[in-house]
């Protein structure tokens, strides 16, 4: 990133962690839904309490328009942007559109943060980029050739409220003890976030559990995935499980312990134990908010939610922004003791 003189070597994320044997540590993490970022979190040092910001007025993109990002493209290409430039598709990306305006401001708040978090990281360098258009890595990134032809008619409209979206937010940073946090978030929640610590290993301080509002209108809200005994006992067998599927279909699953949250914790497969991060992976399953029932052998599993559920809820924001919060009181909500400054 250029023109930004703050950057220092914050170390490297460390890995995602999954109660698996090594053998399943080497499938590749599920595939990030909407609102989805990579699934890791930063060895911050973080102080008992953080330093209250004062609430800044900056000019609309004025902070963003003089920050260049180097963008790795998926076809490997290093495209060179202005920080709002590159905020505009990564919300136009992450979030629908049609969500209310206080919404997308919060989204564009989560996406610089986030940007700025793995920018320090520096995990592009041997790529000459700064950041990658990867939501598997970084974030999602939908150019504005790609969005007027997933908007169509509403192409013009909807341009113009995420350019406000980002504007209005310009150079809004979320952080603590002075440096970005790991602004992550997701689709939505089964009416309560997770704590990081639950789901990767490691506590945040800002990433634990608080309530969220979304509910039935969310599309697929309630999913259900259904496999055959053989099909389970296929995919155990591929990640190398080595539990014991000889008994009856209806003995396989046991054991299931949940988080505060409601998500499975761990759960025991022919005596194998997963934590719910594996499941929801190894079965391709919308979250780790589950029920597992068995009839005739065939599993069905019982989903609520999608994502991994940590820090803000997109859909939950969306409820928030419809019942009259704005987007800062969205950010204080999800993102416990973060501060809002500009820049970081």
């Amino acid at each position: 990133m250029r023109n930004v003189q703050t950057w220092g070597a914050l170390g490297r994320p460390f890995a995602t962690g999954f109660i698996l044997s090594v053998a399943l540590l080497l499938l590749p993490l599920a595939a990030l839904g909407e609102g989805e970022v990579a699934e890791e979190a930063p060895p911050l040092l973080l102080p008992a309490s953080p330093t209250p910001v004062a609430e800044p007025t900056p000019t609309p993109g004025e902070w963003d328009a003089g920050q260049t990002l180097r963008v790795l493209q998926r076809d490997g290409t290093v495209a060179e942007m202005t920080m709002g430039d590159y905020l505009w598709s990564v919300v136009a990306a992450e979030m629908p559109a049609s969500f209310e305006p206080e919404a997308l401001r919060a989204q564009a708040v989560c996406a610089r943060t986030y940007s700025l978090w793995k920018l320090r990281a520096g995990s592009h360098e041997e790529d000459g980029a700064d950041i990658c258009a990867d939501s598997a890595c970084c974030q999602a990134y939908l150019s504005p050739e790609d969005a007027a032809q997933r908007w169509a008619g509403d192409a013009q409209a909807f341009s113009a409220k995420i350019a406000a979206a980002v504007a209005d937010t310009d150079g809004q940073v979320l952080t603590y003890n002075g440096a970005p946090i790991q602004a992550v978030f997701f689709s939505s929640a089964a009416g309560s976030t997770a704590d990081a610590e639950e789901v990767w290993g490691r506590a945040l301080p800002y990433l634990v559990p608080v309530d969220s509002p979304e509910g039935d209108e969310v599309p697929n809200y309630h999913s259900t995935v259904t496999l055959t005994a053989e099909e389970v006992r296929k995919l155990a067998q591929t990640a190398g499980l080595g539990c014991d599927l000889s008994g009856e279909p209806a003995g396989w699953f046991t054991n299931v312990k949940r988080t505060a949250s409601g998500r499975v914790e761990t759960v025991e497969l022919g005596g194998a134990q997963l934590s719910g991060g594996a499941a929801r992976s190894l079965f391709s399953l919308r979250s780790a908010c589950f029920d597992v029932t068995q009839a005739e052998g065939v599993f069905t599993f019982s989903v609520t939610g999608y994502g991994h559920g940590v820090g803000m809820s997109q859909y939950g924001a969306n409820a928030m922004a419809k019942a009259g919060s704005g987007w800062r009181e969205i950010l204080e909500h999800y993102y416990t003791g973060a501060q809002l400054q500009t820049g970081a």
